[in-house]
């Protein structure tokens, strides 16, 4: 075992504080990797705070991770000492149900490893994630950072970029379609620019009409701001496809009330609490479609990054020093950021 260093929830009530820990030894297959990067995603903060009420404290949260490989294990042939990789939700699967072996790790049949706040199959060891100065990841879960990439604004491309890229692959977003993206965050800030680059007409559904100048930057043609219930009305059956990124309970009917017949809806955001029961006619008239969607598997988040370079997508971040965090958990619950919190991990050092 070899000493990592973070920040750590120790129970649902306490801020996150420095931690001390071990990670393994690299084995076989093991990439060790020095941290530089960790992006902030709203499920560390329902982790760190025990509101899904699966947490193994303490927590090291952090599953949005761009860092420089230190060291290989002695059958590692994927990377080599120096390379920019990535690690996202995932560190391990069972590799050999159906789900994993059609490369949908994220829906194993003996539940995937997440990279934080999992136990690691064959054993009973808690996982600790990306706030921290290093971590060890069997290679079949490491990731190539394409070049044209900025390592900072890449981290959240890991978690935000596969959890809205999943879905749209999965059911065929593809030009001259008309996309809807339900809420301006973290989340939805990637969907617009990816539907965008798969060619679609994308429109942005908000509460708020001050983000129209944003989304109209990031790609959408037009904004719906969704309270105003005669705008909504106007959008009956004009959708191909909507998602919704909103990690708050809401009345789902107005947008399925939007979407064309066999239009699809996709819930990617995750509420602490259940969305009110949708009508059954909105779906049933219209053959509609209701689904969700979990991340990506490893092939398809690698599949996700080289897409991002290659039409230039990158999210819009702002940079943290890790004594930050809980200031930024604050700032989080209260949208204010643009769009995602990114810890520059080199601050751990004043921590120390």
């Amino acid at each position: 075992m070899t000493k990592a260093f973070g920040f750590a929830a120790t129970d649902a009530s306490a801020p996150l504080a420095p931690f001390s820990f071990d990670r393994r030894e690299p084995r076989e297959k093991d990439v060790d990797i020095d941290i530089l990067f960790c992006g902030v995603c709203h499920s560390d903060l329902h982790t760190a705070r025990g509101e899904w009420g699966n947490t193994l404290y303490p927590s090291v949260p952090g599953h949005e991770i761009v860092g420089r490989v230190s060291r290989v294990g002695s059958g590692v042939s994927k990377f080599k000492v120096d390379d920019l990789v990535g690690v996202g939700c995932m560190v391990d699967s069972c590799r050999h149900c159906a789900s994993c072996k059609e490369g949908l790790e994220q829906y194993c049949e003996s539940g995937f490893t997440g990279t934080y706040n999992g136990h690691l199959f064959g054993g009973t060891e808690n996982t600790y994630g990306g706030y921290s100065d290093r971590i060890v990841v069997d290679e079949s879960f490491v990731l190539k950072i394409p070049a044209g990439l900025d390592p900072a604004a890449a981290a959240p491309l890991l978690c935000a970029g596969i959890t809205t890229y999943s879905p749209m692959r999965r059911w065929r977003v593809s030009p001259g379609q008309n996309v809807g993206v339900v809420g301006l965050g973290g989340l939805g800030h990637m969907a617009i620019q990816i539907a965008k680059a798969m060619g679609a007409h994308v429109t942005l559904f908000t509460t708020s009409p001050g983000k129209l100048d944003d989304a109209k930057k990031l790609g959408a043609e037009r904004v719906v701001i969704s309270k105003d219930a005669e705008a909504m009305a106007k959008e009956f059956a004009t959708f191909d496809f909507i998602i919704n990124t909103v990690a708050a309970p809401h009345d789902l009917d107005p947008y399925l009330n939007a979407l064309k017949r066999d239009g699809v809806m996709c819930l990617v955001g995750a509420p602490a609490s259940p969305h009110p029961a949708p009508g059954v006619f909105n779906l049933i008239l219209k053959r509609r479609q209701l689904v969700g969607s979990l991340i990506g598997g490893v092939d398809e988040t690698q599949e996700m990054l080289d897409f991002c370079a290659k039409y230039g997508i990158a999210t819009q971040i702002e940079m943290i020093p890790m004594q930050k965090i809980n200031e930024a958990y604050e700032r989080m619950l209260k949208s204010d950021v643009k769009y995602r919190f990114v810890i520059d991990m080199k601050s751990l050092k004043d921590s120390r």
